[in-house]
């Protein structure tokens, strides 16, 4: 499972980054998070407010901080 989260670095992208790895460890999956930081690449995805979690290529959430919780039941 590939997770990306889309961001250019702010705090809150940051802490969804925090957030996602640790809903990894509580569900268990195998998977990697990459850091999408060039806003090309964002807007690819059709994000137009960061931050955005990205699973699998699936666009799951944009412009808020998702909690460890609700990203494991995304999983």
């Amino acid at each position: 499972m590939k997770i990306e989260i889309l961001g250019t670095g702010c705090r809150k992208c940051k802490k969804l980054e925090e957030n996602a790895q640790e809903a990894i460890k509580a569900a268990g999956v195998d998977a990697t998070i990459e850091k999408v930081e060039d806003m090309k690449s964002i807007m690819e995805y059709g994000v137009m407010s960061t931050p955005g979690l990205v699973i699998d290529g699936e666009v799951k959430s944009t412009g808020k901080v998702l909690k460890p919780k609700e990203i494991e039941k995304l999983l």
